[in-house]
């Protein structure tokens, strides 16, 4: 038996990548609203101060259901990285 050791990022970077194949395999929609730390991920920022300065722009839409929970737009990121996206020579 072989033991194989990983780094917590490097082992929560796995499960999301299982995940994520589980998902297109089954046809699984992936939701519209996503949490902060969802959000963070999809931009590939780690301050949740520049999630907020984004935010706070209009660069990326919000929901706020509750007073402490606030949810983004996952097509609001998308056309966000899309529109800054750079084309290649």
């Amino acid at each position: 038996m072989q033991v194989i050791c990983l780094e917590d990022e490097a082992f929560y970077s796995l499960v999301e990548q299982v995940v994520q194949r589980i998902k297109e395999q089954r046809n699984i929609q992936q939701d519209k609203w996503i949490s902060d730390e969802e959000a963070m991920h999809v931009l590939r920022i780690k301050s949740k101060t520049t999630l907020q300065k984004l935010r706070d722009e209009g660069k990326i839409r919000f929901s706020r259901p509750e007073k402490k929970i606030i949810l983004y737009d996952r097509d609001s990121i998308n056309e966000y990285l899309e529109k800054h996206a750079k084309e290649t020579f």
